[in-house]
């Protein structure tokens, strides 16, 4: 009974203890962080390292990349060969070239070596080059060619259909061939035509001439006078320089163009001239003031005789006798 008493009294001692009333004084605004120096935020949390954690972390979590295995290289033998089929070329029956003088395009038909002119030559703007290039004959040329060069070759005939429809062609150098033989019409249709050179060939005589010449060089070769046409240059208007060197002519040919102003007919075989060669017996007051070189040394004329022909020019010829 005794012991009962006594743990009664023990119970309603705690009981009044913790029911003491708070003072309410000690929390009030004034004084509320007083204790405040307790707290080091300074200090908060040292107890943590965050770097520590995450290399914890960082290691604990991530897997080494799988390793990266190379597939063997290929050897070759030494003696491989890689077989290739090739697909069958289409067979085309060969055909004969022709001549299309009115087709279009710039280049010709193909010459005898197979080739375009073109190819075959230098064409530069209306100019064909086909100088030293072993020609036996004139190729095929453009139809707007103008001038044309085929020195130094070895052609030996010009045929009428090697200028054909070439309407604007206006020079034509053939010198340093082996020509020999020049069809009647060959420049018969060359209006525009004003050089032509022939030096250094075997020509024995002149084919018909376009009136529109200026320059013709006709220098070393076999022409002879009977194998010129009568009164050749007559209506050439607008002929300057006429060579006719180290030929076989007889003659001068006659009349000469009042526009001449080079005349060359030195180591020919002319033997006379006539009054009328250079003048005009019959106005002597005619004086053709545009010819001032004429050569005709080299031949068996005694041009001292003859001093009446030579009165109308403007200084006389070169020539002595033989």
């Amino acid at each position: 009974m005794a012991l009962f008493h006594t743990f009664l009294v023990l119970t309603l001692v705690g009981f009044s203890v913790s029911a003491l009333p708070v003072d309410s004084a000690a929390y009030d605004l004034e004084n509320y962080d007083v204790d405040s120096d307790t707290w080091d935020l300074n200090t908060y949390g040292e107890t943590y390292d965050y770097d520590d954690l995450d290399e914890e972390i960082v290691v604990g979590t991530l897997a080494p990349p799988p390793p990266v295995t190379q597939p063997p290289a290929i050897v070759l033998p030494p003696d491989y060969v890689e077989e290739v089929t090739l697909l069958p070329r289409p067979t085309k029956s060969p055909s004969p070239s022709t001549l299309h003088f009115r087709a279009p395009g710039l280049f010709g038909p193909d010459t005898g070596l197979g080739l375009p002119t073109c190819l075959l030559c230098v064409c530069v703007s209306g100019s064909v080059y086909c100088d030293d290039s072993e020609l036996t004959q004139i190729p095929p040329l453009p139809k707007d060619t103008t001038h044309f060069y085929a020195r130094f070759n070895k052609i030996t005939e010009v045929k009428a259909k090697d200028f054909i429809n070439l309407n604007q062609l206006q020079r034509i150098d053939l010198s340093g061939n082996q020509i020999s033989r020049v069809d009647e019409d060959a420049f018969r249709s060359l209006s525009q035509l004003q050089d032509l050179f022939w030096a250094d060939n075997n020509i024995q005589a002149l084919p018909e001439l376009p009136a529109s010449l200026k320059h013709i060089d006709v220098r070393n070769n076999q022409l002879r006078s009977a194998g010129m046409h009568a009164e050749a240059f007559k209506e050439m208007k607008e002929l300057q320089f006429l060579y006719l060197s180290n030929n076989k002519l007889d003659y001068v040919p006659v009349p000469l163009p009042e526009t001449l102003r080079v005349l060359h007919l030195q180591n020919n075989n002319i033997q006379s001239i006539n009054q009328d060669t250079f003048c005009n017996s019959h106005d002597m007051s005619y004086i053709r003031k545009s010819l001032e070189d004429i050569r005709l040394d080299g031949n068996p004329v005694d041009i001292n005789l003859y001093a009446q022909t030579f009165v109308c020019l403007p200084r006389l010829p070169v020539g002595t006798p033989v």
